[in-house]
């Protein structure tokens, strides 16, 4: 079924973006989502809606990994290097934590791989970081107290294996 979506009006887009914000601290990540896109179709460079957005977005990684092609296009959306390399590092930490959460076979060594992506990611975003901004140290250190404490956390082991020969 579907349905023509009601717009918001520009005058309402920051109290909407507030509400968003109150909808991710409890912990409802989708509402806040919806919020945003109806922030982002009147005002589609709105970059505090496309930020919001994309938290919304990975807060959902735990039960719906389809989200995280829409967050690496939100991100791309982001005009600032500086938080475009921010949040690239926030997506694979919080992809690694949900996959952590699963705790699937092989989860470990996968879960690394994306955090030192995302510390990959937050280094560079330190080379950008505007004075007195620290977050991406932050996250940084997060992510390396993580890999530190939890023993799953390990590089995938590449054990050569020599390909069978059949007779």
């Amino acid at each position: 079924m579907e349905f023509e979506l009601k717009t918001l009006s520009p005058e309402a887009v920051s109290r909407a973006l507030a509400k968003a914000e109150r909808y991710r601290l409890l912990n409802e990540p989708g509402e806040a989502e919806s919020i945003c896109l109806d922030a982002l179709e009147v005002q589609p460079d709105n970059q505090e809606a496309l930020t919001t957005l994309l938290l919304a977005l990975t807060e959902q990684f735990d039960h719906d990994a389809s989200c995280v092609p829409d967050a690496w296009a939100t991100v791309a959306r982001l005009r600032d290097d500086y938080e475009r390399a921010y949040y690239s590092g926030i997506i694979h930490e919080r992809r690694a934590k949900a996959r952590l959460r699963h705790t699937t076979p092989g989860s470990g060594p996968q879960a690394y791989h994306w955090l030192r992506e995302a510390m990959s990611w937050y280094e560079k975003a330190e080379a950008l970081r505007p004075a007195g901004n620290d977050d991406a140290l932050l996250r940084w250190n997060a992510c390396a107290r993580l890999i530190m404490r939890d023993h799953h956390l390990v590089p995938v082991v590449d054990e050569g294996h020599e390909p069978i020969l059949l007779e």
